[in-house]
């Protein structure tokens, strides 16, 4: 479970499997990640277990996309939120609905990938290490 203040992310509202344009979130990635490319996210989407948005003031500010196998394992893919808002528990949030939402649809497992730096935010989430193989196609 993540731990998180309410009264941080009292002005935000999370929405589940909204009705979101790829502009929209592609705008998000562009303000959140340096190196990001536009992506087709109604494809994406459309294939996806759930996802949750936050938006501020209607303003697209978050995300996180549940991918799965199909089966009894999912992933969380793409937590975002925009720089602006950071460090107000809205990156919890997004994840402990992307969890509920996983667990309201029967996963049994639920992994994420992510970079060192990011380590201490998804143990907050109850996320617990594991090892794990990659192959980088591209290298």
């Amino acid at each position: 479970m993540c731990l998180y203040y309410p009264d941080m992310v009292s002005d935000i509202e999370f929405l589940c499997d909204s009705d979101v344009s790829s502009e929209n979130i592609n705008s998000l990635m562009a303000a959140a990640w340096a190196d990001y490319s536009d992506s087709d996210w109604e494809s994406v989407l459309s294939r996806s277990l759930g996802f949750v948005c936050a938006y501020l003031e209607g303003d697209l500010v978050g995300f996180v996309n549940v991918a799965w196998n199909g089966g009894n394992h999912a992933f969380l893919l793409d937590t975002t939120v925009h720089p602006s808002v950071q460090r107000r528990g809205i990156g919890l949030e997004l994840v402990q609905k992307a969890v509920k939402i996983s667990r309201d649809k029967g996963i049994e497992w639920l992994h994420v990938d992510f970079e060192s730096k990011y380590a201490e935010f998804y143990q907050r989430c109850g996320f617990k290490h594991s090892e794990a193989g990659l192959i980088n196609n591209f290298d």
